[in-house]
This record gives structure tokens, C-alpha cells and sequence, in this order.
């Protein structure tokens, strides 16, 4: 931290915005669009974060969106969703900011022409009042590059598997949060406002009076800058899913090598910044969890919609129904003990009815061959053979088969319930004629496969304390004034829960729009949600 009185200042802007995934610039294209001189810096050399990754499924509950799409959804019937789920866990203003906010912040952005978004069903996560078992998130449409270079456009991160896999983005429209990225990006350029990538946050600057008026920045040629800040500083730079010491300090999961937070990114330093001004946090202990493949050089791949198949323990059996919600999986691998450490094993297992490749999605393809020879990956004839490949008692795994293809018979599942819920439902679709549950396929068939699963994450959501405004909270409840954040650096309104998809860059949107309007009108934000 510095003090303003010693600070020679480089560039003055009305608002600095640190970050470029989705919620930072929302925040970036509102402030901007609002006439605010916008800055946004980027530490690596692209723009998007692990928005960039994502599916951009969007959880603005009562949007105009859904509306064109003849869905009926409003705040209050999302509020009685929400406030089942989360309930105290954290503060109800709070809470009423996000769900009144999310639908005049979508409102908000589609008076750009180049920002659009559109409904499409995925199905809320958990059963309660108010859920939409179809869904109420909105997505990104896909974004057409327009003629002629596109430095922006060209500097968005690309998809996960490209990364992973070394090989180049693929070209054409970009799709999911790519568009959303890229859409945000051009919306910001239209409005007058700027983005830098290579420019890595150092410091924050207080004035004598204890507001943030600026920060410290190290540019591309390693130079430091000073950037003023007249209106305000956001901090949207992630989480600390990849920084391994402050995982382990505050007890977050088993580290940082299955997050799916992007290489570069996600090491905590705005919110070590900030807690280096007397700034409270909560949640620490936090992340969006998820079942994930692990891949032979000890990294992850995050997996959903699983289709068939179970998964399994050290001892061979089930622990869980495997079609929950990502989060929810991964909670319940929490539970078990199952997955979370490298001695604690889980197995998905399937049979050659789903063909040699894992009856999911997975985020990055996966190879055989280099899979086997890492021992992540065993083929068998048998149940026993299999068993002894993965190291689980045959007698075990056996039991635990023969019991599954009786409820697929029967089409029930008494011990979890897989297949009773619309979500389960979602990936299975019409399953097997005769199955009397789609989402309960016997694992009969010929060979038999087993992949290596580990408890992963799609960033910590853990952060700073922030109010209904995303203003950045001492301990006493105070704001410092001058500072906010969102995204994966603030700690997140629905707590230990994600009630649908898209929760965790919703909610970032709508705070990140309520800061710039904060920002725009000199402290002074009326109302539940923002205009």
C-alpha cells in the first residue's frame, strides 16, 4: 500500500478495472457506457479468464431474454429458489441486490447492439420452490467475427481443450464465453474504453483520508506505472484456485493442480492487496467444485452430463448419485472422502455398451493410449479384471455392479435416487428402449473401462467481503471507499450453494454493473437493482 502524497502518477482514468473475464467487463463496458474514462489490465496475454472456458450459461433469474422466449421468470419466484437454498448464510440485502439486479442488468447491456443474449433449457440444481426444472439461464449468442483485423477479438483466450492440448483456437464465430468475451470486449471498445493485456496488478494506493485512488501496475516491458483512479478500482482478477499456499492455508481442497482456473491466472493477488488494507474475507474455505478426469501430467479436466456408468471408491463402491450437479458431485465426493487426495481414489467405471470413451463431457479430450500408460485408465473383460486394474477389492466392485443392474432393471435407484431428478434426466435424455430409466443403463456389456476421477474445481469462490454495491468491507462493516470486486475475488452471495448454471458469472455481472453505476453517480446507488 502506498500513500498518495508520494505517488508521481503515469495515466489518470475514471475507473480501473482489474480482470477481463466476464464479470470484469461488464463492469468496464458500464462504467464506460456511462461516459467513465475505463481502463482494463490483464496479467496474461489474454483477455477472458476462465469465463473464456465456460459454457457462459448465465443465472439472471427474470430477464428479457428468457421473456422473447415466452419463459416467465421473475426475481421474487428466483427469491423464494434462493432463499431456500442459501438462506442467512449470507446477507439478505445482498442476495435482493443479485436476483433485482439480474434482469435490468441484462436490460442494460442489450442497448448495445453488439451485446446479445438468448434462453436455452438447463435445468435449475436443486429441487425447491421456485425451481425451473427446464432452466433459467441465458447465454451468450455466438459472435461472427467481423471483417478485417480484430486485435480484441484475436487476443481472447482460447478454449480449454486448445489450451490443454497445445493445439491452435479454432477459428470462425466465437461460441459460449469466448462470444461473451469477445461480445464485452467490443461493446467496451465502442463506449471509449481500453484493454491491455501483459499488464500485471502489483499494489493498490491509498490517499491520507484511507481511499483507494489508484494502483500499481507492471506493464508488458516490465516497468512499473501508476494508475489513478478518479471514480474507483475494480478488482474481477479470480480467485487463488491456482496459488497452492493459500489453498492449503485455508483448507480449500486438495490444491491447485485440478482447478480449472487457466495457467497464469488465479493466484490471489488482488485479494492479498486488498487484505493488506484491513479488508474482511469469508468463504475461504470455498470452491465451485466439480468432478474431474485426471490427465497423466497431473493436471484435470472438468466433467458433467454423465450418461452411464458409476463411479466408485477405494473399496469399489458407490458413494453417490453420479448424475448430481457438478458442485453437488463434488460435495459429495467431500463427504465420502472420495477423490479429494491423491490416496483416495474414485473410479469411473463403464461398460463397452457406451463404446470405449466416457459416457460424459469432458472439457478436454482424452487419449487412450497416453492415458493407459499413466495408469489413469484400465480395460478389462471382466469385473474382476478390471477391479484388480484399479486396485479395489473384486469382491467389492462386483457387489457393487451386480446391486446397480438390479435397480436398472427395476429403474430405481433406492440407495441415491439417480435418475429422479430433472437434472439427472438432462444429459440421459430418451435413453435405451425398454430401460424403464434412462439414466440406469446395467453395466453388461463386453469390456469394461475405468478412468481416474479427482475432486476439481472451476475456481475458489472464496474472497473479499463486499456489500449489495461490491464495495469492498472492513471487519466493523465499514466500506473502503475507493475499492470493489467481484467475481471469483469477492467472496460469493449464494455461499456454500450454486443454485444453477451460470451462478457464478451472473452474479458477478449484475455486481460488477451495480459497482460502475456506484462508481458513475459519485456513491450513490438507489433502489434494489441497478438502471
Amino acid at each position: 500500500m502506498s500513500s498518495n502524497a508520494v505517488v508521481e502518477w503515469d495515466e489518470t482514468v475514471d475507473v480501473l478495472v482489474v480482470g477481463s473475464g466476464g464479470a470484469a467487463l461488464t463492469g468496464a463496458y458500464s462504467a464506460a457506457a456511462r461516459g467513465l474514462d475505463t481502463l482494463v489490465v490483464e496479467k496474461t496475454e489474454y483477455f477472458g479468464g476462465t469465463t473464456a472456458y465456460a459454457g457462459a450459461c448465465l443465472w439472471l433469474p427474470g430477464n428479457q431474454a428468457q421473456t422473447r422466449a415466452g419463459v416467465e421468470d421473475s426475481a421474487d419466484l428466483a427469491r423464494a429458489y434462493f432463499r431456500s437454498l442459501v438462506g442467512d448464510s449470507t446477507p439478505h440485502e445482498v442476495q435482493d441486490a443479485y436476483l433485482d439486479g439480474a434482469g435490468p442488468t441484462v436490460e442494460f447491456l442489450e442497448r448495445n447492439e453488439l451485446l446479445r443474449f438468448e434462453y436455452r433449457p438447463f435445468p435449475d440444481y436443486y429441487p425447491g420452490p421456485g425451481r425451473f426444472d427446464a432452466g433459467r439461464g441465458v447465454f451468450p449468442v455466438a459472435l461472427e467475427r467481423p471483417e478485417g483485423e480484430q486485435p480484441l477479438l484475436d487476443a481472447v483466450r482460447p478454449p480449454a481443450w486448445s489450451e490443454r492440448l497445445g493445439v491452435p483456437a479454432p477459428e470462425g464465430a466465437l461460441e459460449d464465453g469466448r462470444a461473451l468475451i469477445g461480445r464485452l470486449l467490443l461493446a467496451l471498445e465502442s463506449a471509449g474504453g481500453r484493454a491491455r493485456t501483459r499488464t500485471a496488478f502489483t499494489e493498490l494506493v491509498q490517499d491520507e483520508d484511507g481511499r483507494v485512488v489508484g494502483a500499481r501496475l507492471r506493464d508488458a516491458e516490465g516497468r512499473t506505472v501508476s494508475v489513478r483512479a478518479r471514480r474507483g478500482v475494480l478488482l474481477a482478477a479470480g480467485g487463488y484456485e491456482r496459488d497452492a499456499e493459500l489453498r492449503r492455508a485455508w483448507g480449500n481442497g486438495p490444491g491447485a493442480d485440478w482447478t480449472m482456473g487457466p495457467e497464469g491466472g488465479g493466484t490471489g493477488d488482488a485479494l492479498r492487496a486488498a487484505q493488506g488494507l484491513g479488508a474482511a474475507t469469508s468463504l475461504l474455505g470455498e470452491s465451485w467444485w466439480c468432478p474431474s478426469v485426471l490427465f497423466p501430467d497431473g493436471g484435470a479436466a472438468f466433467a458433467l452430463g454423465f450418461r452411464g456408468g458409476v463411479f466408485v471408491d477405494a473399496e469399489g463402491r458407490r458413494f453417490a448419485n453420479e448424475c448430481l450437479s457438478y458442485d453437488r458431485m463434488g460435495r459429495a465426493m467431500i463427504a465420502a472422502g472420495a477423490g479429494d487426495a491423491p490416496d483416495r481414489p474414485v473410479w469411473w467405471v463403464w461398460d463397452a455398451r457406451h463404446g470405449e470413451e466416457p459416457p460424459g463431457i469432458v472439457l478436454v479430450p482424452v487419449d487412450r493410449e497416453s492415458f493407459e500408460a499413466a495408469g489413469v485408465w484400465h480395460s478389462a473383460d471382466s469385473v474382476e479384471a478390471l477391479a484388480e486394474a484399479i486396485g479395489a477389492p473384486a469382491a467389492g466392485l462386483a457387489a457393487t455392479v451386480e446391486t446397480f443392474n438390479e435397480y436398472a432393471e427395476k429403474g430405481h435407484d433406492p440407495e441415491f435416487g439417480r435418475g429422479d431428478d430433472p437434472y439427472d434426466r438432462f444429459f440421459a435424455g430418451e435413453g435405451e428402449a425398454g430401460a424403464p430409466n434412462p439414466c440406469l443403463l446395467p453395466l453388461s456389456s463386453g469390456s469394461f473401462h475405468a478412468v481416474r476421477m479427482v475432486l476439481g474445481d472451476l475456481g475458489t469462490k472464496g474472497g473479499l467481503r463486499t456489500d449489495a454495491d461490491a464495495r469492498v468491507l472492513r471487519a466493523d462493516g465499514s466500506a473502503i471507499e475507493g475499492l470493489y470486486a467481484v467475481g471469483n475475488t469477492a467472496a460469493n452471495v449464494t455461499g456454500a450453494v450454486y443454485p444453477g448454471p451460470g451462478a457464478p458469472i451472473g452474479t458477478g455481472m449484475v455486481f460488477a454493473h451495480r459497482a460502475a453505476q456506484r462508481m458513475a453517480s459519485g456513491g450513490r446507488v438507489g433502489g434494489r437493482g441497478p438502471e
